[in-house]
């Protein structure tokens, strides 16, 4: 018996996939959550071979969730199913160990065939992701002076060069020039772009 649990937060899809499911006779549904809270104490508890994991939950990707279970010593295999994901969460999830991403839209029976797999040992990954994985190795590490984040942070939170200029005691051409290595470095044109990258690769120098 293959020993499963679910979290997904559209009642719906969850309630669908727990019949479906339940009706496998190699498969034992332990339970099932509608919130990364509700599922954190039971999925630690329960003796989980196969977690079933929605990639947003509350409108919010499930990258921090897994790095808390895997930090907490959660084994089981968890399979992903989503209905789309982008390539630099699809990467940070491999590296955090993730047996499989299974895309929604995909027949009920490859879903049963996936989770037999992964409860397996095996590794359902696109190879595409893996190709992107191994050129995010590949690349150079970009390098942020104290003046770049300290740029990048004054432009996140919405300050034009004139207001960055008055907080850090230097001139509006300093800014420019700072702003301008930014760009090269992140290879982005605009400061939508600059922000943009800055929270979804950067954050932790916010």
């Amino acid at each position: 018996m293959i020993r499963l649990y679910v979290v997904d937060d559209h009642a719906l899809f969850r309630e669908g996939l727990l019949r479906l499911l339940g009706s496998d006779p190699e498969i034992e549904v332990l339970g099932a959550a509608g919130s990364t809270e509700m599922a954190y104490a039971p999925i630690m508890s329960l003796p989980i071979d196969v977690l079933i994991l929605d990639f947003e939950l509350q409108g919010e990707p499930v990258t921090p969730f897994v790095q808390k279970l895997r930090g907490a010593g959660f084994q089981g295999r968890i399979l992903l199913v989503t209905a789309g994901l982008p390539d630099k969460d699809a990467v940070e999830l491999i590296r955090l160990g993730v047996s499989g991403i299974f895309h929604k839209q995909h027949p009920p029976e490859e879903l049963r065939r996936s989770i037999q797999q992964v409860s397996e040992g095996k590794v359902l990954i696109e190879q595409h992701y893996f190709q992107k994985l191994v050129r995010m190795a590949e690349a150079p590490a970009v390098r942020f002076t104290e003046r770049d984040q300290q740029i990048l942070r004054f432009v996140v939170e919405g300050l034009a060069n004139k207001e960055i200029a008055g907080e850090l005691g230097i001139s509006e051409s300093a800014v420019k020039a700072s702003l301008q290595q930014l760009f090269a470095k992140t290879n982005v044109r605009t400061r939508s772009q600059l922000v943009r990258v800055a929270l979804e690769e950067h954050r932790e120098l916010l």
